[in-house]
């Protein structure tokens, strides 16, 4: 363990008292809110006795004889369990594992509700991608609607991939009152390396395989339950997850069906009833997650080259926690903070080659030895985060923790701050007369960074592909596809792009992507600016462009222009397209309100999120119409 923090980073210092600052009222008022939803004793005690026989109906005479008595803890289990995800498929038995445990604690658990949870992998270039960014804020209604029945005193979160975790945080943030660990399921073990996995991607792109190659060799890279190895939105959850102390020390990459990976489970179940009010040790998640914990996660995210998405999905997240971050504090950190791994997309291995090279532990070693993350933040496990330089292992077959490795076993995978891969992080937010836009530079090459090229305009992605195939795109070039955010489709994933793009780039050519759209947590070699906002769909700059404009990217400068006289460019009017075609269809027509509520990007691109800073907004105006 840790011995001693170090000081902490100026940079990381100054980023944290600046959210602290900028978010003190919001913050308060967010504590208060908390602090009330609190009750003393056991929650069921608030119920009528009509309401709790509602509410322990359908329980064995045990569990209903202990939910009776008032003077034990209830867990509320959430889950995003389904077989389709790969993910999620172990969390199939957790319920169970969790349950037993409780009833070992002299407590109970009820599985409160499940959420919905949607796989990426399998809607990428699908029409159902445009519900992808909305179900994260679906995820946290239907958590709401779950814990809302005041039966439990503290909750667990079953959840892994893209938009789930960043869901269930937000619910868990606004039942703050609520201890809440987050479970996670762990990584399938190794398949096809992912060298040999995007080569033959790349072939099926130039005709050179065909389908059955193509397919053949994905199976054998998503082969069995588990989340997807590579270092896409799901494991940078895991990570994040990890550094805010919301999961057990270590517990993010152990693969699941393990004895370890049930240690775990049933860990956390008796720790979630220790940190509960009648456990008498009561760590609710609003006193553990603040600032600190947030900056924690961004640190993170930088230092691992993590997933894009978390530029949108942290906003939202500090958001539900009364706290309010923005692309400017990423580029602060990303100047102080160094890319320490290479995990897929950003080099070769995938996470079960991060864990055995010092995995979670080393990493977070690290990073308090050079004062890059706050390790006195409150956690789960009952600590500070200087007890996650310990990894779990089972002795004698019962769980306990040691100190992980003190320097990584692989370097080509995971190396210290002092001799990291890059000085910085791997993202970039991109401002100019475009607008501003955010991009992942930790698997592109320095040639690359910069480059400048008459743009292709496309208002819908399957147009690239056609274009491609005609020979259209073979020149230096700069793909536009605009119309893609939240307001115009929901802002979906475009990673169908990357296959076309890295063929024109192997070719010689200086290719780049702009786009209001996402890419996918593995965006990887082509220089993508994303999240460009304000999008088209509000008359953002990209809906000014011409085919044949000339954009100028320039990642390290942070710079993203279109090279049109001053004077023209002002007098260009913005064009619309038609997007009638993007707002019917397999459940599509039932988001309308969500398309029409969906913030900018910077603002977390969801329809959640406003909470206290919208009722402090109403106060003041308020306290000018009384004043006048």
């Amino acid at each position: 363990m840790v011995s001693a923090t170090p000081s902490l980073n100026p940079t990381v210092a100054e980023v944290t008292q600046r959210i602290r600052q900028r978010s003190s009222e919001r913050r308060a008022l967010y504590e208060r809110r908390m602090a009330d939803q609190h009750k003393r004793s056991v929650h069921r005690g608030e119920l009528s006795c009509g309401n709790l026989a509602h509410g322990f109906a359908a329980c064995g005479d045990t569990d209903k004889q202990q939910l009776k008595m008032m003077n034990s803890a209830n867990l509320g289990i959430v889950s995003a369990y389904n077989d389709m995800l790969s993910a999620h498929q172990p969390y199939k038995n957790f319920p169970d594992i969790i349950k037993q445990a409780a009833q070992i604690m002299g407590s109970t658990a009820q599985f409160a509700g499940g959420v919905p949870a949607m796989c990426d992998g399998v809607t990428q270039g699908q029409p159902g991608m445009e519900l992808s960014l909305f179900s994260r804020d679906v995820i946290a209604m239907a958590t709401a609607v779950a814990l809302s029945h005041n039966m439990f005193d503290a909750a667990l979160y079953l959840g892994i991939c893209d938009k789930i975790v960043p869901g269930l945080f937000i619910a868990a943030a606004r039942f703050g009152h609520l201890p809440g660990i987050f479970v996670p399921g762990g990584p399938m073990e190794s398949g096809l390396p992912n060298k040999e996995k995007a080569r033959i991607r790349q072939l099926f792109a130039e005709g050179k395989v065909g389908r059955d190659e193509l397919l053949e060799a994905e199976s054998e890279s998503y082969h069995s339950p588990g989340t997807c190895t590579f270092y896409g939105t799901a494991n940078s959850n895991q990570l994040m997850m990890e550094l805010m102390g919301l999961h057990l020390p270590g517990a993010s990459f152990i693969n699941p069906g393990t004895a370890l990976r049930e240690a775990l489970t049933r860990y956390a179940a008796e720790q979630a009833i220790r940190n509960s009010e009648p456990g008498g040790e009561y760590r609710p998640f609003y006193r553990q997650i603040d600032e600190r914990a947030l900056v924690n996660a961004m640190v993170g995210l930088l230092a691992s080259g993590g997933s894009t998405n978390h530029s949108l999905h942290l906003v939202a997240m500090a958001a539900a926690a009364g706290l309010t971050i923005d692309w400017d504090d990423f580029t602060a950190l990303s100047s102080v903070v160094p890319s320490m791994t290479r995990i897929y997309p950003n080099g070769q291995a995938d996470v079960n080659h991060f864990q055995a090279a010092g995995g979670m532990s080393l990493l977070i070693r690290e990073l308090l030895g050079a004062g890059l993350i706050h390790g006195d933040i409150p956690t789960v496990f009952g600590t500070d985060l200087t007890a996650y330089t310990q990894e779990p292992f089972l002795e004698n077959d019962k769980l306990a923790w040691r100190e992980g490795p003190a320097q990584s076993l692989d370097t080509q995978v995971l190396r210290p701050v002092a001799e990291p891969f890059a000085a910085t992080g791997g993202l970039i937010v991109l401002n100019g007369n475009l607008g501003r836009g955010v991009i992942k530079l930790s698997a592109v090459a320095q040639e690359h960074h910069v480059v400048e090229a008459p743009i292709k305009l496309f208002d819908d992605q399957n147009q690239l592909k056609a274009a491609f195939e005609a020979g259209d795109l073979d020149r230096d070039v700069i793909v536009v596809v605009r119309f893609q955010g939240p307001k115009a489709n929901g802002m979906p994933e475009l990673h169908n792009l990357t296959p076309f793009l890295g063929v024109l780039q192997d070719r010689g050519f200086k290719v780049a992507l702009v786009t209001d759209g996402r890419m996918s947590g593995a965006s990887g070699k082509v220089p993508a600016a994303i999240h460009v906002t304000p999008e088209a769909v509000n008359g953002g700059p990209l809906a000014k462009l011409r085919d044949g404009d000339v954009i100028h990217l320039n990642a390290d400068k942070g710079e993203l222009n279109v090279k049109v006289p001053a004077g023209e460019w002002a007098q260009r009017r913005p064009v619309m397209a038609n997007l009638a075609h993007y707002h019917v269809g397999l459940g599509r027509e039932l988001f309308g309100g969500f398309r029409h509520m969906a913030m900018g990007a910077e603002q977390g691109a969801g329809v959640l999120g406003g909470f206290e800073a919208d009722d402090l907004a109403r106060q003041t105006d308020q306290m000018h119409e009384e004043d006048a």
